[in-house]
């Protein structure tokens, strides 16, 4: 399947060394060789980079890891294809606006029956994909049922949780949902996360050969949170996300938790 990362912190923080080792995962080190893209929120304005080609040989892939682009809130995702051919149309993250902010998506896993099970009326995928179908379908939910009025970032949390958990009734949908203020994180099978804090140390990157000191590229009052499918360095203590469970971060900080019940 797919690999999914994500970034929530409290100031402008670039993620050239995480990236630098998930880009590795597509098509070098792991399969996931069937397109990648990453959104980078700056204010209410984001900038996404996408490409069809796997990461690990992509020159726009290169370039995000050379150019140190500053955001408080990111989405990555690198592309095993299941659903939908190998095209830009096809490949995540996906944005959509409501509510006068750009939402980004990304999803991992495969849904069955996705067509007829999630009717969609307002938004219509411009893709092929299962992943951008639910996506539409949760854009659809969210207004049919909060309308204009926007919600609060709790009671967002608590109802894309529910539309989740029906989604994942379909197959396997591991989800990063952000509006660039809020990281919303649903865990189906496979997630982890961190956040880095002061007293900040050295970091080894697994999928490539390197290495930083973030004491050195940080202050005292950085707090920076990394999501992943699988963790990217190995000298780093990442918390494993439990099937079910949900968290919403914002600016680096640890919001909300929804933890299924046995």
């Amino acid at each position: 399947m797919c690999e999914l990362m994500a970034m929530s912190a409290n100031v402008p923080t670039d993620i050239c060394f995480s990236f630098s080792g998930l880009m590795q995962r597509g098509g070098n080190t792991g399969p996931h060789k069937d397109g990648w893209g990453i959104t980078f929120y700056e204010g209410k304005g984001c900038r996404s980079f996408k490409d069809p080609l796997p990461s690990a040989h992509s020159p726009i892939a290169q370039l995000v890891t050379d150019y140190p682009i500053k955001s408080e809130t990111v989405v990555c995702h690198i592309r095993q294809a299941n659903s939908g051919e190998v095209s830009l149309v096809n490949t995540h993250p996906f944005i959509r606006p409501m509510w006068g902010k750009n939402w980004t998506y990304a999803h991992n896993g495969q849904l069955a029956d996705f067509k007829t099970k999630l009717a969609i009326t307002y938004h219509m995928p411009i893709g092929e994909t299962d992943s951008e179908h639910a996506f539409c379908w949760i854009l659809d939910q969210l207004l049919q049922h909060f309308g204009k009025d926007v919600p609060t970032p709790e009671d967002l949390f608590h109802y894309v949780i529910g539309l989740c958990q029906q989604i994942n009734k379909l197959g396997v949908f591991n989800l990063l949902l952000t509006d660039g203020d809020f990281l919303l994180v649903y865990c189906a099978n496979n997630l982890h996360w961190l956040t880095r804090r002061a007293p900040f140390g050295k970091a080894s990157l697994i999928d490539a050969e390197m290495v930083i000191n973030f004491d050195q590229e940080t202050t005292e009052n950085d707090i920076v949170t990394v999501i992943a499918t699988q963790p990217l360095t190995d000298d780093e203590t990442w918390q494993k996300m439990q099937a079910g469970d949900g968290l919403l971060f914002s600016k680096g900080q640890l919001i909300c938790q929804y933890t299924k019940k046995s």
